[in-house]
């Protein structure tokens, strides 16, 4: 049944108003019209002013739930944002380009972005924070393993769906692919990645974060003229970033072990002075 179905004659013109709204799928308007009709009516505004104020309760409301959708459907970790990126920790070279690709107008002109270095550098974590920055700015973005994407599109090829899944994932402005050094495929893995790969170039963006150096990507696609081809086309448009310096997760493990350390120093030490006193204490008695 039709929601404007349900309004009678008994129905009050404030009821009629949010039930046409709501068919109209204007929640915010809906939610919001009576509590703004009476702000409008106690400081005397125009007609004009009150609808405009209502559109844009629901423009911000509408601009919200999307964000909402868009943060859902990526699969990006939570905890790997900006805000909890230790920036200090990075080469400078990635520091000072990191706030340029947070704007995202690479994703506009198809770019890419290869993330490589040792392991603990924290390519996962830039990577997901410029992929969180991007859907705040309202574009589509995906998070996964490599050997999710493979074994998904391995899959659709199988059930002779390849092409419907790669359209699925066309939809997504950029496609973060994680630790792709440590897939190691048969051929027809290897073939379904590169078509993947393929098949986005120079439309749409991938970012991808690997331990291995270009020179060490025969392990991945097996044969050179793949490898080669495959190499060709990310780097012709893209961004790499080299991750540098020491372990940042091999710091972070040195650091709180050393803090766990100072602790049962100091509650060694206290315990000792407290038997100490006791001691004393016990003495004087």
């Amino acid at each position: 049944m039709s929601p404007v179905a349900t309004i009678t004659p008994a129905t009050s013109p404030v009821e009629s108003l949010s039930i046409m709204l709501r068919a109209l799928k204007l929640p915010a308007f809906a939610r919001y019209a009576e509590e703004i009709a009476q702000k409008a009516e106690r400081e005397g505004w125009t007609f004009g002013r009150y609808l405009h104020h209502l559109t844009e309760l629901e423009v911000h409301e509408r601009h919200r739930r999307r964000i909402e959708r868009l943060q859902h459907e990526s699969d990006l970790p939570r905890e790997k944002t900006l805000a909890t990126l230790k920036r200090s920790k990075l080469p400078p070279k990635v520091a000072k380009t990191l706030p340029t690709l947070c704007e995202g107008t690479f994703v506009g002109r198809g770019d890419n972005i290869l993330a490589f270095g040792l392991p603990g550098r924290g390519k996962t974590h830039v990577v997901c924070a410029i992929g969180h920055e991007l859907v705040q700015r309202g574009h589509r973005v995906l998070f996964t393993p490599t050997f999710a994407l493979v074994q998904r599109l391995l899959a659709a090829k199988r059930d002779l769906r390849l092409e419907k899944e790669l359209a699925i994932l066309d939809r997504f402005d950029v496609v973060i692919l994680d630790d792709i050094g440590y897939v190691q495929q048969d051929r027809d893995e290897m073939e379904v990645l590169f078509t993947f790969l393929a098949d986005r170039y120079e439309r749409r963006s991938v970012m991808i974060t690997s331990n291995l150096l270009f020179s060490q990507w025969d392990r991945i696609f097996k044969d050179p003229m793949t490898t080669a081809a495959a190499i060709d086309r990310l780097v012709h448009h893209s961004v790499v970033l080299e991750m540098t310096g020491s372990s940042i997760r091999a710091d972070e493990a040195g650091q709180t072990m050393k803090e766990a350390a100072t602790t049962t120093t100091d509650t060694q030490a206290t315990t000792t002075t407290s038997k100490q006193s006791t001691t004393e204490a016990d003495g004087e008695i």
